[in-house]
């Protein structure tokens, strides 16, 4: 279903991008993702029962968006 949300239609006719969407941007520049998730991978928590661990490359961003 690829249905375009209200939100999406918003968003699209925008000129002007966000302090947020341009800091965001850089860090998608300056940050090798693959390489760190590839560090971090083999201390990760890896739970055989119960909910699914949130994914590492998700959870490496939360944590640098907080710091």
């Amino acid at each position: 279903m690829n249905q375009i949300t209200l939100t999406d239609m918003e968003y699209s006719n925008r000129k002007k991008r966000t302090k947020r969407e341009e800091f965001l941007d850089s860090l998608e520049e300056i940050i090798l993702w693959p390489y760190w998730v590839d560090m971090i991978h083999s201390y990760y928590f890896n739970n055989k029962r119960g909910r699914r661990p949130v994914g590492i490359e998700a959870m490496l961003r939360m944590y640098l968006m907080q710091v």
